[in-house]
């Protein structure tokens, strides 16, 4: 924190949080593989009881809680970004301030959830709303960037983080509604075996990939110089991020 507290103080809060920002972008674009990953399971009931069985514990429980600091930090200053660049809204202290707070707020009630874990909400219901709101504010973003001069790449990697900014956080939230939800296999089958869920699923998958592969791409890019290992690293980063992604959505139909 010493560190944080120069930069805070030699450079400002927006370079400090700029920094913040990328680092959580990176360690949440890690932790999606490794979620990935670990539902990719679900093709074998057991084992993914098994699995989830470790995370019961109060540590993982814990970390579980934990995670939504960075989630809902990229996400919300995400938006603060989004409104800096195409809403004029350039009042740093007031953004900050609504920032940090609506992010307390939020992993706060998420941890009050957890502790209660006896919520119960129709996951078609929970996911129409929010997937509403999503494409209210995606295409909202979009009709304000799309007339703009920067590239294509550019203007989606601000409506993907205006889709996520909804849907990450409800993601996040509705897993920890009831501690069955995301932790049985039965569970997590029969509610992804809706059409519907699928379909929220695979945009999930698809927005979300995009998302960090750009992200990791442009932090890529500001700090290597050379072009040949540029292009090496793209295409590695932009394979990786495609293996998973597809991983994720073929499991999404199989099940």
């Amino acid at each position: 924190m010493p560190l944080l507290s120069t930069y805070c103080k030699t450079k400002g809060w927006p370079y400090a949080i700029a920094w913040c920002h990328r680092i959580a972008g990176l360690f949440l674009t890690a932790y999606l593989c490794f979620h990935t990953y670990t539902l990719l399971s679900l093709s074998s009931p057991p084992r993914f009881d098994a699995t989830m069985k470790i995370y019961r514990f109060l540590l993982f429980t814990f970390l579980e809680w934990a995670l939504a600091i960075p989630v809902i930090f990229h996400a919300l200053n995400g938006g603060r970004l989004i409104l800096y660049e195409g809403f004029e809204m350039r009042n740093d202290k007031s953004m900050i301030h609504y920032l940090f707070g609506l992010s307390f707020l939020y992993v706060a009630l998420l941890g009050v959830l957890m502790l209660i874990g006896t919520q119960s909400v129709s996951p078609v219901f929970y996911w129409l709303t929010m997937l509403i709101a999503a494409l209210i504010l995606a295409y909202r973003v979009g009709s304000k960037f799309w007339k703009t001069r920067h590239s294509i790449p550019w203007k989606l990697q601000r409506i993907t983080g205006a889709f996520l900014l909804v849907m990450v956080p409800a993601h996040l939230l509705f897993m920890h509604l009831n501690p069955s939800i995301g932790k049985e296999a039965n569970t997590v089958i029969i509610r992804m075996q809706n059409w519907f869920i699928k379909f929220v699923d695979l945009g999930l998958i698809v927005f979300v990939f995009y998302h960090a592969g750009y992200g990791l791409i442009s932090v890529m890019r500001d700090y290597i110089s050379f072009k040949a290992f540029k292009i090496i690293l793209t295409a590695l980063i932009i394979s990786v991020l495609a293996i998973v992604a597809l991983a994720g959505a073929r499991m999404t139909f199989a099940v």
